[in-house]
Parts: C-alpha cells; structure tokens; sequence
C-alpha cells in the first residue's frame, strides 16, 4: 500500500506569493485617443480603491501646451488694452465700462459667455458657456489735480491753508474770459463759455481771478455788524423783530466778492483737462473765518472723459460695451 506524500509550502512562502500576486501593478497605457472631457479610472492594490488619474492626464497633456487661455492682464493705458482685445478678441469677446468715480476701469474678457438663453437639456453642457478666465482690466489713473481738488472739495478750510492750496494748485485755476465776465449767454462766446455764464446764472455767482484769491487767502478780513429791523403789521398791529448781520470790509464797505472760480484739469492722467466751476465761500465763526472751495457737479465732468475713452475702445475694438462689472 502506497502513501502519496503532501509537501506544505513554508507559510513565509505562501504569504509572499499571495502578496506578490495581489500587489502587483502593471504599466497602464492611456486611451489611444484621450478625450479630457471624461474621467479615465483604474483600480488600485490597497483596498482595491478606485482612482481617477482624469487631473494627472489633463496636467500631463498642458505640460507643453495649455489646453485653453486664462489669466487677467492689467494695463498701464487704453490703448495697450485695445490692442490687446483686438490681439485675443473672438465672436463672444465683450468690454466692461464700469464708471466708479474713485476706482473706474474697463475689462475686455476675450472668452466670455455666446449669446443666447441659457440650454440647460443638453448632456454636454450648455454650448454657449465659456469660462471667461482669459481677461484684461485697465484702471483709469485718475490725474493727481483731480485728486487734489476733489479731496478738498467741500471741506472748511483756514486762510492760511486756503493760501497753500491756491499756491500750489495755481496752474489749475484759470482766468475768466471777457465773455464769461460779462456774464450773458451770446452767439459770440464760445460754447464752454455760454455753458459757465449759464452755470453763474443758476446759482447767482460771480467769477473771480486768481490774484483775487491769493489776496484773499493772505489779507481777508471780515467785520461783522448787527442791526435791528423791526416790521409793523397796520392791520393787526402785530410786530416782527429780526437782527440782521452784515459783513464788511474793514473800511465799513459791504463785502463784494467773487462766488465762482473756473478750473482747467484733467479727470484721468495725460487726458484732455476740462473746465469745472468751483464755488467759492467763507463761513465766520468768531473771529475766525473758514474757507470752503465745492466744486460745482464734477460728475459732469467725470462723465464726459470716461464716455470719451469707453467709446474710443467700443470703435477700435469693435466689441460689444456693457455699463457695469462682469460676473466674477
């Protein structure tokens, strides 16, 4: 009678071939023709777990060349950003004048979405999206004597800083022309003239020159008398008291001074300067007396030199313009 013979494996062995042959990997070659729009899914050892290597294809794919243009260029002036719409601009291309008088700018988002409403039954997706990354912004600089006036608009100053200011900024202030001292709208002024004449008509003002502000700002004086006035209804026999204060030169002559000054500025930095009304006033408290320069409707003036330079970029790019700021 004959044995077989069962010879057991080491369990040292048996463990090493059962790893060896669960812990293996082999080369796994990519689809012959990628398509990065869906996953690509492999199984691996530990747990057997499901891994997505979709992200490492799409890193390795834009490792020579980027699958699609992304990123915001900021520009330094307008034209750098036409050019630069016209370089990348497309059927979808789109600019963005968004017209925030301390911070406007104008975007060009060469990607952005197509026209139409929005497909939401398609599987793919909405053929019309895009994912508007590829953009540039141009922030307006605006010039450092728009700046300068529109921080002091407004705001009470003492004589010897009025000085100051007036020094400093006097290549800003411009004088009136005869035509605008005159003070009545013709046909033979020019057309920024009649347009301050009107302005001066609307709020009774009166324009003065430079030298009369720097002597104000160094020998203004102001003396202030009461008088009593006393009204007498005949009918009724009912009275009405008021005081009323004068100012006055310190010779005892009434105050007559100019209430309106023409400046010459630029809104944005090497623009074109336009010409703003400034008020004039002063304000007596004790025996001091406070100046205050407002500059009368600056957003006209703002208005004007960004309608100017969007409208500039809308001709030579020839892309539609919206008022406002893209989706973030």
């Amino acid at each position: 009678m004959s044995e077989t013979l069962t010879t057991l494996n080491n369990p040292a062995e048996t463990v090493r071939d059962i790893m060896a042959d669960i812990s293996h990997h082999d080369p796994i070659p990519g689809p012959k023709e990628l398509d990065l729009s869906k996953p690509h899914l492999i199984t691996v050892p530990e747990k057997r777990r499901v891994e997505n290597l979709t992200l490492m294809h799409r890193s390795a794919a834009e490792f020579l060349k980027p699958a699609r243009r992304s990123g915001t260029a900021r520009f330094a002036d307008l034209q750098s950003l036409i050019a630069w719409s016209n370089r990348f601009k497309g059927e979808t291309s789109a600019l963005f004048a968004n017209p925030d008088m301390e911070a406007p700018t104008l975007t060009c988002i060469a990607d952005y979405h197509a026209a139409g409403p929005v497909d939401v039954t398609t599987a793919t997706g909405d053929e019309s999206a895009r994912h508007c990354h590829h953009r540039a912004v141009y922030d307006f600089p605006l010039s450092e004597e728009w700046k300068a006036w529109i921080r002091i608009s407004g705001q009470p100053m003492e004589k010897d800083d009025l000085g100051e200011f007036i020094e400093a900024q006097a290549k800003d202030i411009m004088d009136p022309t005869p035509g605008v001292l005159k003070g009545s709208v013709s046909d033979k002024n020019q057309p920024w003239e009649n347009r301050l004449i009107e302005t001066a008509m609307k709020i009774e003002g009166r324009y003065g020159q430079l030298s009369q502000l720097l002597a104000m700002s160094k020998q203004f004086q102001v003396y202030e008398t009461s008088n009593l006035k006393v009204t007498t209804n005949r009918d009724t026999g009912e009275q009405e008291v008021q005081f009323l204060n004068e100012h006055k030169t310190p010779d005892g002559k009434p105050l007559n001074i100019p209430n309106l000054i023409i400046i010459a500025i630029p809104v944005f930095m090497g623009g074109a300067p336009y010409r703003v009304p400034v008020r004039f006033r002063y304000r007596k408290r004790g025996g001091a007396v406070q100046f205050i320069l407002s500059l009368y409707n600056p957003e006209k003036a703002f208005e004007a030199a960004f309608k100017e330079a969007v409208t500039e970029a809308t001709e030579k790019t020839d892309l539609p313009t919206f008022m406002g700021t893209p989706e973030a």
